[in-house]
């Protein structure tokens, strides 16, 4: 440590201050001073193509992304485009059969994540409040991902991908994308996506965020994972988006009986009716515009603290408004807020609505760093002094972070997540809501290759 870092740190340990946020600024510190010395002394070339798309079309990462993940306008018009450039048959296996085309190798991509978090949050006990926590965290790996798509006819495109280890989740292998896409039915200008994808992706899909923290309102309305499909159609300056989702998410399913014994086969929905979901999107302005609205179903909600998944059906509507744009040639704006409303999920006899919302911004400083804020706001509405683990909906955070390239494809991250909502006291039955902070400051590696 030079001196100048050295009187920074013991300017900075006279302050009084919590212990947790020493901690934080602590780690702060540590990472600047390690990515500024990386900065001066590494300073690799460019990388290569990668992954699956990159490879094939022999591209920079570059091309598509403003910086990784985000796309940029010429990567919106690639996916826009059934994920293909019009060569996209020069990467398949000459084999003399018109109605073939096998990709010259298998499209296959990795992406793994590791970090060092450190976190205030608890795990509580709702029956009896009995808390863990495990304060600093190496999470390393904290996900490994492996991805594949490619184009199989003129029309026809498929993309999946499967996730290895989550979370400390290992021996147990989650697919979460995976479906095919038409883009155009029967030479009705149509296109159709069939499989198991997120609701939410019509608006801003996760998987493509600056951010370790997450659109917390997607989550938390279960506007994620779904199996069902999904129509798209231009209509002059208007886009629309029409889906159908079974609407109980890739967890639950049926076994079938007859009666009583089981035969060898699952249903993917465990109730007779399906989501329904749409959006319309324009470009006012220069300013990309949506209006999004999902009818579907939900079970009931019961036992204790609300953790128990009744018998009873009930009606699930949500509506949002979704908004981004871009300022000059290196700043992303973002912003969604959905409104929800949830009827007799716990008394039958009573609608439950809540409201949920994020905005954020994305800042390409250069092709080394990005800066990326993060607001995301939630307020429980109806659901609170309901004693169930729902009055936690509420969240009132801000979160800050920072990514230095080493190349295109792997980038250093630093991330402090700043939690401004109050603190409830148990006051029910239950120990649930706001019971404990969620500042957290984290770093760590994200590559794909």
């Amino acid at each position: 440590m030079n001196y100048q870092s050295s009187v920074i740190v013991q300017s900075v340990s006279s302050i009084h201050m919590t212990p947790l946020a020493g901690r934080m600024l602590n780690l702060l510190l540590l990472f600047s001073m390690l990515v500024s010395s990386l900065a001066m002394f590494l300073l690799p070339a460019d990388a290569e193509a990668i992954p699956v798309f990159a490879r094939k079309y022999k591209l920079s990462c570059a091309a598509c992304h403003a910086a990784f993940p985000r796309l940029n306008a010429f990567g919106k018009q690639f996916v826009e485009a059934n994920y293909r450039l019009p060569n996209w048959k020069d990467a398949t296996v000459e084999t003399g059969d018109e109605m073939l085309a096998l990709p010259s190798s298998v499209p296959l991509a990795i992406r793994a994540q590791a970090y060092v978090q450190q976190r205030e949050a608890k795990s509580i006990s709702v029956q009896n409040g009995e808390t863990t926590q495990a304060g600093t965290d190496i999470q390393g790996p904290y996900l490994i991902k492996l991805l594949s798509s490619a184009p199989l006819s003129e029309h026809i495109s498929y993309y999946f991908y499967g996730i290895f280890a989550e979370k400390g989740d290992n021996g147990t292998v989650i697919i979460e994308d995976a479906w095919f896409s038409h883009d155009d039915l029967f030479d009705t200008r149509v296109g159709m996506m069939f499989g198991q994808f997120q609701v939410s992706d019509l608006m801003f899909p996760r998987e493509i965020r600056m951010t370790f923290q997450d659109f917390m309102v997607y989550r938390m309305a279960g506007l994620t994972y779904d199996r069902g499909l999904v129509f798209n159609y231009d209509l002059g300056p208007v886009g629309l988006d029409i889906g159908v989702v079974n609407g109980n998410g890739i967890h639950e399913n049926l076994s079938i009986n007859s009666p009583g014994y089981k035969r060898p086969d699952h249903m993917f929905d465990n109730d007779t009716g399906k989501a329904l979901f749409g959006r319309l999107g324009m470009t006012p302005g220069g300013v990309d515009l949506g209006l999004f609205y999902y009818a579907g179903s939900q079970k009931n909600i019961t036992g204790a603290a609300g953790t128990v998944s009744g018998s009873r059906d009930t009606d699930k509507n949500a509506w949002g408004v979704d908004l981004s744009g871009k300022l000059g040639n290196d700043t992303y704006w973002f912003a969604q807020a959905i409104w929800n409303d949830w009827q007799g999920v716990i008394d039958s006899n009573r609608n439950y609505r809540w409201f949920g919302a994020f905005a954020g911004v994305d800042y390409v400083y250069s092709s080394r760093w990005t800066y990326s804020l993060l607001y995301n706001y939630a307020d429980a509405g109806d659901l609170d002094n309901t004693d169930t683990i729902y009055e936690g909906i509420n969240i009132n955070s801000l979160t800050a972070a920072a990514s230095y390239y080493f190349m295109r494809n792997i980038k250093a991250v630093l991330e402090v997540n700043a939690d401004f909502q109050s603190k409830v006291e148990q006051t029910g039955s239950y120990y649930t809501g706001h019971l404990t902070g969620e500042n957290y400051a984290l770093i760590g590696l994200d590559a794909a290759f």
